[in-house]
């Protein structure tokens, strides 16, 4: 079987390449709505490292995808049912590891190419069944599958009692985590801290929202999540660090391009855990779906996204891009090449 695949080869610059796509084993999925993520934007922008780009590219972008299954010859899932597609590639399974840890794990539009293709074919264990959620919300389950990840890693590394929280960070990121940790942890008082009004008001859920200047002097959270990233990482770290209580866990998850300051001092003063969190794997998937069928769920994650008009040409992908980054969350668009 003949595939487009639509890769980037230079910052900016989309081709399309053919290749023959193996069909036995796998789920044959048709893409029916993509995400952009700061990652792939970046590459898309030229914002790595040169040689870090050339490395990577050519690859096709966007690791966020909702689809419409073809085929399955292993009768896992059935004709026209809706699946979102798991990203990671396991590598090697080891006892106590995280499938998107384990050494030779790999990643789909991170060297190797994303979803921007005609059709899809994957192992079933890398489909999840999305039947019920509005296509434009499933878009991003893979983005709440990160959040579904950092709370499950602080639920089985957290030694003290999860009572107070607090989300650092009102991009999409923070915005995401903190409706994830609402779910996960119900009975803890859930803080925000940014910097943009307009952002923090979509945060009516969490008991408190403040400015990042305002917060008072002493007040304290057991535990927290960091998903500022890039410039406003060292600041949002020290921030948690700052306001956490004794043996606190920070959960650290934005991303950022160069080495950060950490408050290295009051972290041993406290017996802190920094627990790096990246990407995820099926089970996150799994819990993030269930979560987003929670009542009001898909709701409230529509006030994030952008829907932005079909792609239909390379010319489009190219548009999709240019819109993101004036978006101030996420963008979702229907894939109709």
């Amino acid at each position: 079987m003949i595939n487009n695949v639509y890769q980037l080869v230079s910052p900016r610059t989309v081709v399309v390449k053919f290749e023959d796509v193996p069909v036995e084993g796998r789920v044959l999925v048709r893409p029916r709505a993509m995400a952009v993520c700061h990652a792939d934007q970046r590459y898309f922008q030229g914002r790595r490292d040169a040689q870090v780009l050339r490395r990577k590219l050519p690859m096709a972008l966007i690791h966020e995808c909702v689809g419409e299954v073809l085929a399955d010859p292993t009768g896992t899932f059935q004709t026209g049912q809706q699946v979102v597609l798991i990203p990671n590639i396991p590598g090697r399974e080891g006892e106590g590891l995280y499938e998107n840890y384990a050494p030779g794990s790999a990643f789909r539009s991170s060297g190797h190419d994303g979803f921007m293709r005609d059709v899809v074919a994957l192992p079933p264990d890398r489909v999840v069944d999305a039947s019920g959620l509005d296509g434009h919300v499933a878009a991003i389950a893979e983005f709440v599958s990160v959040a579904v990840h950092a709370c499950r890693r602080l639920e089985a590394t957290a030694r003290t009692p999860i009572r107070d929280l607090v989300v650092v960070g009102d991009g999409s990121l923070g915005f995401v985590t903190a409706c994830v940790a609402s779910t996960f942890f119900p009975g803890a008082s859930l803080s925000v801290v940014g910097r943009n009004q307009d952002k923090l008001a979509l945060f009516s859920f969490a008991a408190h929202r403040y400015f990042s200047d305002e917060v008072p002097a002493d007040v304290q959270f057991d535990h927290g999540f960091e998903c500022a990233g890039g410039e406003g990482s060292s600041e949002a770290i020290n921030f948690v660090i700052a306001h956490a209580r004794p043996q606190a866990n920070l959960m650290l998850m934005g991303v950022s391009e160069h080495p950060v300051a950490v408050n290295t001092r009051d972290v041993l003063e406290r017996g802190m855990t920094l627990v790096g969190c990246s990407r995820s794997g099926r089970q996150d998937f799994e819990r993030a779906l269930e979560i987003m069928r929670a009542p009001g769920m898909q709701e409230r994650l529509r006030q994030i996204v952008y829907v932005d008009a079909p792609v239909t040409s390379v010319a489009d992908i190219k548009r999709v891009f240019a819109t993101d980054s004036q978006t101030p969350f996420k963008t979702v668009f229907e894939w109709g090449m």
